[in-house]
């Protein structure tokens, strides 16, 4: 807003810039508006359960002098310079200027049509370009009959609509340019919420605009003359305006053509996975997640709705960052409620834990580098274990052994086999790339890991494409996930960037039911894949499931050797 005030004072009454009330009201109007940021430290040091970034120097409690530290100076600017998502400068491109402007239209697309599933791209570019015509209609209308006002809103169109975009200077959005793939960098979700205030700019414009047509129309179906201080101006008849206003109605098309997609009413379905992917996880045990999907679902259910809190989760974009480690091992640990929990669960004594899942100081986490180099294949034990993993350096992300993946590996060290690890099956492979695979076995949404390696025997099966699974762990817990039942009943993903988590509930039941059918149980695995069926049919993946459910019975039973295991990768394009 300030480039629009700046212009609106300088091309109205330049001197108002001399006036020192005004300038000491607008200091002390600046230092309010920056009291949200100036909290932050405050809060920090208050150690919230969600404490992002944890802007402070106060390690334990809060105090004045690590308050009002250069430290947490220093954290506080990289939180609000949003240093952890690594940013270029704005002068190196992340896209294509035309590019970014292009995502900004398909997003402007969105506010009056969303149409997710391009069924009717006609419908949704012709309203689009008629929104987009009231607003310069409205522009124009405003620069003509409120010169005063337009100087202040015009400039603010400018700053929330191209000066935004470059500001922001986003990669291509994760919905943009469908047939350009892989081949362009992509951000990890649509950005649409960003441009809001562009979005809500414009629509001003184009209200002004629609009222400019009705008047027009009105004005054709007959006017009269009236005085207009010294003037005589044609006015519309009081009859003109009543026949011309249905022409309003355009106004309410955004509501209801948006009115099923954008609408959240009931949709239950990203607590119940939350709930669900935790539900996978035996008491107190660690869950090791990779993304915002799988994690910021986890916190709410955890810590708003009080599910699991038992459970440790442990993000490897975040324990990249210093701030991330230091609350996991200031965390408590809090008490497993076996009554609220999954019935298998019960029945057995689980010990709780006696602390953090990692036996460092701050001091020595703080000191933990963002990257190690290893020479070669390294191998990692447990101690009590028949552990003997290999690190190789070719299978990681980068080729080295990044600050996240040191800290998964002291958590096992540290408190594993007392305390259950597990690796989410969001995570895709991130446990092979460890040289874990061989030690990991599906329960439910998420792999266990184990003190050695499975042979089939019992409930321990081996699929074809997914490795070992606990079948008798996975179909309890799939009997009482809640999530396939409110996506099956939500009949729609309107999201296709987080198309992952269905995603995890039709390979989950496939495979279930594959392993059941395996087992010799038709009769439950055709109930598991009627449920699963259920989740493809309102998600849109049922050319997916189908693929799967007819190369299932073309396929051969299953003779891989333990050590193959590896995660499903069924494609399906950039949501995969």
């Amino acid at each position: 807003v300030g480039p629009a005030v700046g212009a609106a004072v300088l091309l109205r009454r330049p001197i108002t810039l001399l006036n020192w009330r005004l300038l000491v009201q607008g200091a002390l109007a600046f230092t309010l508006g920056l009291t949200p940021f100036l909290y932050q430290p405050i809060r920090a040091a208050h150690f919230p359960a969600i404490n992002e970034g944890e802007p402070t120097a106060c390690v334990t409690h809060i105090a004045v002098d690590c308050t009002l530290s250069s430290v947490t100076y220093q954290r506080l600017m990289a939180n609000v310079n949003r240093e952890q998502y690594g940013k270029p400068s704005l002068t190196e491109r992340q896209a294509p200027f035309t590019a970014q402007v292009g995502m900004w239209w398909l997003y402007f697309k969105w506010q009056w049509n969303r149409d997710a599933h391009d069924e009717r791209p006609g419908i949704q570019n012709g309203l689009a370009v008629l929104f987009l015509a009231l607003g310069f209609v409205g522009g124009w209308v405003h620069w003509k009959r409120d010169r005063q006002s337009f100087w202040f809103f015009g400039p603010l169109v400018f700053t929330v609509t191209f000066a935004l975009i470059y500001y922001m200077n986003f990669k291509y959005g994760a919905s943009q340019a469908p047939e350009l793939g892989d081949s362009v960098p992509r951000e990890v979700r649509d950005r649409d919420y960003f441009y809001l205030w562009s979005y809500s700019a414009w629509s001003v414009w184009a209200a002004l605009g629609l009222v400019w047509v009705w008047e027009s129309i009105a004005a054709l179906l007959g006017s009269e003359q009236r005085r207009l201080g010294r003037d005589t101006v044609d006015v519309p008849h009081r009859r003109s305006w009543l026949t011309a206003s249905p022409v309003l109605a355009l106004a309410l098309i955004p509501l209801f053509s948006n009115f099923t997609q954008a609408s959240r009413h009931g949709h239950t379905d990203t607590r119940d996975f939350a709930s669900d992917l935790l539900q996978s996880v035996e008491p107190y045990g660690v869950l090791v997640t990779v993304g915002d999907n799988d994690t910021f679902p986890l916190w709410y259910a955890q810590e708003v709705e009080g599910i699991r809190k038992d459970v440790v989760v442990a993000n490897t974009s975040l324990l990249n960052t210093d701030w991330y480690t230091r609350q996991l091992l200031r965390r408590p640990v809090y008490e497993y409620d076996a009554a609220a929990g999954p019935a298998i669960y019960r029945g057995r004594t689980w010990t709780k834990p006696s602390g953090p899942p990692l036996k460092l100081t701050m001091v020595q986490a703080d000191a933990v580098p963002l990257y190690q180099e290893l020479p070669g294949p390294s191998t990692f034990t447990v101690p009590g274990t028949e552990m003997q993993a290999v690190v190789d350096p070719k299978n990681l992300a980068h080729g080295v052994l990044e600050r996240a993946d040191f800290f998964v590996l002291q958590m096992i060290r540290d408190a594993f086999p007392a305390r259950p690890m597990y690796f989410s099956r969001t995570s895709a492979n991130y446990g092979n790339t460890l040289g874990l695979g061989p030690y990991l076995m599906t329960q439910g949404l998420a792999r266990k890991l184990l003190t050695h390696t499975p042979t089939p025997a019992g409930d321990t099966v081996l699929v074809q494409g997914e490795g070992f699974m606990d079948l008798g762990r996975t179909r309890a817990l799939w009997n009482v996930y809640e999530a396939p039942t409110s996506i099956a009943r939500r009949g729609d993903w309107v999201d296709r960037p987080s198309i992952g988590i269905p995603y995890l509930y039709v390979s989950t039941g496939f495979l279930l039911s594959q392993a059941l059918d395996q087992n010799g149980d038709r009769a439950a695995a055709d109930q598991v894949l009627k449920r699963t069926s259920g989740v493809a049919k309102a998600t849109r993946m049922e050319d997916v499931f189908n693929d799967a459910v007819r190369a299932r019975q073309q396929m051969p039973l299953p003779t891989a050797p333990a050590d193959s295991a590896t995660s499903v990768q069924v494609p399906l394009g950039r949501g995969k």
